[in-house]
């Protein structure tokens, strides 16, 4: 008994638990980023249908952002499939989208003096900038717990741990958008 409790103590003290424990972290944090995106495509209907009470003529950006938002919730990419390269990709690609529609979205209200003082509209546009600042936030943790993973799972001892015991693959990760290390051309 003494020995069995002995061997527990120093496979936990050499790093033995550290890959589970990193992974359902990292798989937390992937929930939470899940979570946020979700509730941002959950505004935008409403957002939608207030814009187009005014601007009617807007049809093209209006069907852009819902045909952007059927995309983005139709790619799933659940706990269990995070380490899937191509998947993780078209889940970003799409998530993207969705973003850049929004801020087409967003300019065009900017035509509508109307529109940008009434008070559903200012509320929407309220929670759906409080939601991005949600999704940036959840994105971040997610890279941090996801880099925390990987790392251990090809560093000493947890590579040992992660091939012969726990199967671990390295998590993909979220990354820039091409071109967003070029600062935007404001053109007056």
């Amino acid at each position: 008994m003494l020995l069995v409790g002995l061997f527990g103590l120093a496979l936990a003290g050499c790093g033995y638990n550290n890959v589970p424990t990193l992974e359902e972290k990292a798989k937390a944090a992937w929930g939470e980023v899940q979570n946020q995106y979700q509730r941002r495509a959950d505004l935008i209907p409403n957002l939608v249908e207030t814009v187009r009470g005014y601007a009617q003529q807007e049809r093209e950006v209006l069907t852009q952002v819902i045909e952007a938002r059927a995309k983005a919730t139709q790619v799933k990419v659940d706990a269990s499939t995070i380490t899937d390269p191509a998947k993780f990709k078209e889940y970003q690609d799409a998530q993207n989208q969705l973003s850049g529609a929004l801020g087409r979205l967003m300019v065009t209200v900017e035509r509508y003096p109307d529109l940008k003082s009434n008070q559903n509209f200012l509320a929407l546009q309220s929670q759906l900038e409080g939601t991005e600042n949600r999704v940036a936030v959840a994105r971040r943790d997610y890279i941090q717990t996801v880099q925390a993973f990987n790392t251990e799972i090809r560093t000493f001892p947890g590579v040992i741990w992660a091939k012969l015991f726990w199967g671990a693959k390295p998590m993909e990760s979220f990354s820039a958008t091409a071109g967003a290390e070029r600062p935007p051309a404001v053109k007056f």
